[in-house]
C-alpha cells in the first residue's frame, strides 16, 4: 500500500520516496487516514514504529497543504510535546524534512541550552513548535511564546511524561490551547493513567493499537548471559569485542552506573560515549554525535536513550543492567533490528536480576536463548551472596521479639524499613507513636 492511498496531499508523497518511505507501517497506516480526517487519535505503538511520521504528515497536511498559514500570524498553528531532549530534536529535524515541500517553519524548545535563540525564533513566527514541558513553561512565564493558535496538539511518548512527573506542566500547557483543537495522544502502553489522561484532553478520540503487532521486531535476536554483578564489566568488555564488531548501546540502570561503565570501556581500548540527564546539552549532543560519527563505538546509556533516538543500522543492544520495568526492555531492544536489518539484543543477567528476566520473558513470544560464557560462570557463593540481602529485607520485615514489636525499634535518625506500599507499619501506640510529617 503506497502512502498516496492514505490520502496524503502528492507535494507530501513524491519526497517519501527519495527518504526511503517505501511503504507505510502499520501506524501509518491506520493513524494517518483518521488524522487527516480531523478527528482526535489515541495511538498505542512501541518505539521504533514510524509513529512521528504517523502524526507528523498528516499533521503538516492539515496545517499547510490545506489550511494555509493565516496571513501576518506569527502563532505556532501545530504544538508536539515530547518528553526528552533527544526526542525533541529527533522530531524537529523529522518534522523539518517532511515540511519541506510545503515551506513550513519548524522550531524546537528545550532545556539546558540558551532560550535566546528560541525566543529570537519564536519573534520570526513558525508554523510548528516541538517542546519539552519545562522549557515550553519557562516561555509561557516570560510570554515568549503564544499558544492561542494552536489547532493540533501533539502529545509524544505520553506515558513517558507520565512518569517522569510531566503531568502537573502538562495540565498548565493544555490550559493556554484552545479548547477547540485536534488532541492526538501517542503512548506505548494503554495504561489506566493514559486512558484517565485521553479522557481529560482529547475528545472522542478514535483508537488504534497496533502493539500486538510490533512487540518486538522479529530481526532481532535475544541472548542472556549469567554473570555475577562484579563480573559484569569484564564480561561487558568481553561481549564487545566477539565478532561480529561493531557498535553497541549499552544500558545502565543509574547515571553513576554509566559513568563507571563508560570509564571501565575507556581503560580496556573501547571508544565509548556516555548519555545520561545529569550531563550538559552539549556533552550529551557531542556523546550522541561521536557515535552516529562512527567515533565512539560504544554508547552508554540510561533509560533516557531508550526511546527517541534513532540511530541507523545499530547492530547490538546490551542490557548491562535490567530494566526495572519488563516494558522498558522492549523500548531498549526496538533500538536494533530496524528496517528489517539483523539485530541482536544482549542481556547480562546477575542472580539478584532472576524475576526481573521472568517478567521479561512473560512479553517476549519465544524463550530467551541463555549461554553461559566461559570463564564467567556463577558460583554458588554468587547465588548466595545475591539471596542474603533479599533474606535480610524479609527478616526486617518479621517480628523479631515477642508481642509482635517489630526487629527495628523506632528511635533517632530511623526510617521505616523498605517494602514501598507493600510494608505495614506497626500500630502507633497513642500519640508518641504517631507519625510525624
Amino acid at each position: 500500500m503506497p502512502f498516496s492511498t492514505l490520502g496524503l496531499s502528492p507535494v507530501l508523497c513524491t519526497p517519501l520516496a527519495r527518504l526511503g518511505y517505501t511503504r507505510p507501517t502499520p501506524v501509518q497506516s491506520e493513524s494517518i487516514p483518521i488524522v487527516l480526517e480531523g478527528s482526535d487519535l489515541l495511538a498505542r505503538a512501541q518505539t521504533g514504529t514510524g509513529k512521528t511520521a504517523a502524526f507528523g504528515l498528516p499533521m503538516i497536511d492539515r496545517l499547510s497543504v490545506r489550511g494555509g498559514r493565516p496571513s501576518g500570524s506569527r502563532r505556532p498553528r501545530g504544538l508536539v510535546l515530547v518528553p526528552t531532549r533527544e526526542l525533541a530534536q529527533q522530531v524537529h529535524q523529522s518534522l523539518q524534512t517532511y515540511g519541506a515541500p510545503a515551506n513550513l517553519r519548524v522550531t524546537v524548545i528545550f532545556g539546558g541550552v540558551s532560550i535566546r535563540p528560541q525566543f529570537q525564533a519564536l519573534r520570526r513566527g513558525t508554523d510548528i513548535v516541538v517542546a519539552t514541558p519545562g522549557r515550553l513553561i519557562d516561555h509561557m512565564q516570560q510570554r515568549t511564546i503564544d499558544l492561542s493558535g494552536v489547532e493540533i496538539l501533539v502529545l509524544d511518548e505520553a506515558d513517558r511524561m507520565l512518569d517522569m512527573g510531566f503531568l502537573p506542566p502538562l495540565r498548565r500547557i493544555v490550559g493556554k490551547v484552545p479548547r477547540k483543537r485536534q488532541t492526538l495522544l501517542l503512548s506505548a502502553t494503554f495504561s489506566k493513567e493514559i486512558v484517565s489522561l485521553s479522557g481529560e484532553f482529547t475528545r472522542e478520540p478514535v483508537r488504534v493499537d497496533v502493539s500486538e503487532q510490533q512487540v518486538v521486531p522479529s530481526t532481532v535476536t535475544h541472548r542472556v548471559h549469567p554473570v555475577s554483578e562484579k563480573r559484569k564489566g569484564q564480561l561487558l568488555a568481553h561481549v564487545l569485542k566477539q565478532p561480529p564488531v561493531g557498535q553497541a548501546l549499552v544500558f545502565c540502570k543509574t547515571k553513576r552506573g554509566s559513568n563507571r561503565v563508560g570509564e571501565a570501556l575507556q581503560k580496556a581500548g573501547v571508544r565509548a560515549a556516555v548519555i545520561h540527564g545529569n550531563k550538559s546539552q552539549g556533552a550529551r549532543n557531542k556523546a550522541l554525535g561521536d557515535f552516529k560519527a562512527g567515533r565512539a563505538m560504544v554508547l552508554v546509556a540510561t533509560d533516557l536513550a531508550a526511546r527517541g533516538l534513532d540511530i541507523a543500522q545499530l547492530p547490538l543492544v546490551v542490557n548491562y543492567n535490567l530494566p526495572l520495568v519488563a516494558e522498558d526492555y522492549v523500548h531498549r531492544v526496538g533500538r536494533t533490528g530496524r528496517a528489517g536489518l539483523a539485530g541482536r539484543a544482549v542481556s547480562l543477567v546477575s542472580p539478584a536480576e532472576d524475576s526481573l528476566l521472568r517478567d521479561i520473558q512473560k512479553l517476549l513470544p519465544a524463550p530467551l536463548e541463555q549461554v553461559v560464557v566461559e570463564g564467567f560462570e556463577i558460583t554458588a557463593a554468587d547465588r548466595a551472596a545475591a539471596a542474603a540481602p533479599a533474606r535480610g529485607r524479609q527478616m526486617r520485615r518479621q517480628p523479631g521479639r515477642p508481642g509482635g514489636a517489630p526487629a527495628r525499634q523506632a528511635g533517632r535518625g530511623s526510617r521505616p524499613a523498605a517494602g514501598g506500599a507493600n510494608h505495614r507499619r506497626a500500630k502507633p501506640r497513642g500519640r508518641r507513636s504517631a507519625s510525624r510529617p
